[in-house]
């Protein structure tokens, strides 16, 4: 018999772990018969021993099987007689494939999926592009979805680190009047970013993360000077970057990472002087190829239909307030061109 070699594979959630077992272990009882390897579980760890190459193959099935269920996919017996077969085959990165509307599955095992061919395709610019930009407004889950591609790429370990930024434009980026420490005084506007990560991870799984440092969330001046491999960032609230805080921010992208940036350009806080980076970023990258735009509008709220109602008064009215001032302009330019002709 050839050396024998021992491997762990970390579970995420618990759940996922029960569903892999299978209500008699017999998912497990499968695996080590047909890859003949021995699998013991302790907490959210499995350890696998037998033949390299052995545990090697029950190594990538577990994988497989966590990856399902984290998607919210029912093993059963066929799923894990499929995966073996796939993991002999050498073609186990099909498993993403069969589970691919699930972009990722809440701690409480709720999936989160696209509501609206928006949202379908901005989920599908993300994976398809280094560079997506989300421009819509509020509601349309333009945050939440990047959260939760960015958790199921860190689940998947393409990368290593998610990192969570926002201009802190309210307080004016000097933070200086605000009480506490650091992270006291970051913490208000960086809220719904944490929300999401709570509802994806559960508060235990965020702060072993937050400890460990795979996981950061922070304002945009702290991403100065530093370049960042192998790391999913998302950049909220973008439209109250200035033009050089945005290009700052784009120049961070180091190898193997990915970059989303949301904002609503209906919602500016900047002083009138300033450009919004974010529409100016539009405008600017808009051909560059591994650059995605999308723009979701507000079929794609899913939030209370009233919020959809509400933004549609708002920009009928925006409309109206433009024409107006419009027409004013167009008026007075003629009665001045009558008066010079005189």
């Amino acid at each position: 018999m050839g050396s024998m070699s021992e491997r762990t594979v970390n579970a995420e959630r618990i759940e996922d772990l029960v569903t892999v077992f299978g209500s008699f272990d017999e998912n497990i009882r499968r695996i080590e018969e047909n890859l003949g390897v021995t699998i013991v579980n302790r907490g959210t760890e499995l350890k696998i021993s037998g033949e390299p190459e052995a545990a090697d193959k029950a190594v990538r099935t577990l994988e497989g099987l966590l990856q399902l269920s984290s998607k919210g996919e029912i093993i059963d017996e066929q799923r894990v007689r499929y995966l073996i077969t796939l993991v002999q085959e050498g073609n186990d990165e099909l498993v993403s494939k069969i589970a691919k509307d699930v972009v990722c599955v809440t701690a409480k095992g709720k999936p989160i999926k696209a509501k609206t061919v928006g949202q379908q395709s901005y989920i599908k610019a993300i994976q398809g592009n280094t560079i997506t930009i989300g421009v819509g407004p509020a509601g349309t889950g333009k945050t939440y979805l990047a959260v939760a591609a960015a958790v199921a790429a860190f689940r998947e370990r393409t990368v290593n680190r998610i990192i969570l930024t926002r201009p802190a434009v309210e307080a004016g980026e000097r933070l200086g009047f605000l009480p506490g420490d650091l992270q006291n005084k970051v913490d208000p506007y960086l809220r719904p970013l944490y929300d999401a990560l709570y509802d994806m991870l559960g508060p235990e799984t965020f702060q072993k993360y937050q400890e460990r440092g795979s996981i950061e969330v922070a304002p945009l001046a702290y991403m100065r000077g530093r370049t960042l491999d192998d790391s999913f960032i998302i950049l909220d609230e973008a439209q109250n970057t200035t033009k050089e805080q945005m290009k700052m921010f784009l120049t961070r992208l180091g190898f193997g990472s990915k970059i989303v940036i949301t904002g609503d350009i209906t919602q500016i806080d900047l002083p009138d002087d300033k450009v919004s980076g974010l529409k100016d970023a539009v405008r600017v990258l808009s051909d560059v190829k591994d650059i995605a735009i999308c723009q979701l509008s507000s079929a794609d709220v899913v939030r209370h239909a009233l919020v959809q109602q509400i933004i549609n008064a708002y920009e009928k009215a925006e409309k109206n307030a433009e024409l107006k001032k419009n027409n004013t302009n167009y008026k007075g330019s003629y009665q001045r061109k009558k008066d010079y002709g005189k």
